[in-house]
């Protein structure tokens, strides 16, 4: 079990996907998605194994849930700045979080 306060230390927000490029150096299919998390978070790197069930092409304008204040992780040659946020499905794909109805970027998750 974590507390309350656990909880509030992470700090997910509402970002929409900018860019999705292929990530051929990654150990698993991904791709390198450029997320815009809105002017008091700006613009965020995320490396994504989401390849099997998403198209980079169609991505772009997506909304997503991300976890915004993790350090930096290096990921082959890629730095990610931040987190998406997803459901493994049965065959183990991820599918992405987002929000049902669109917002406004940066808007937090609680």
């Amino acid at each position: 079990m974590i507390s309350w306060s656990d909880f509030e230390k992470i700090d997910m927000r509402v970002g929409t996907i900018i860019k999705a490029e292929s990530f051929p150096e990654a150990k698993k299919p991904a791709y390198i998605l450029t997320i815009d998390f809105g002017p008091e978070i700006g613009i965020k790197k995320s490396s994504a194994q989401i390849t099997s069930l998403y198209n980079k092409k169609r991505l772009k304008g997506e909304q997503v849930i991300a976890v915004v204040n993790f350090p930096p992780k290096q990921i082959g040659p890629f730095i990610s700045e931040c987190l998406v946020m997803g459901i493994y499905n049965e065959q183990e794909d991820v599918v992405l979080l987002r929000p049902q109805r669109e917002t406004m970027n940066g808007c937090k998750v609680g």
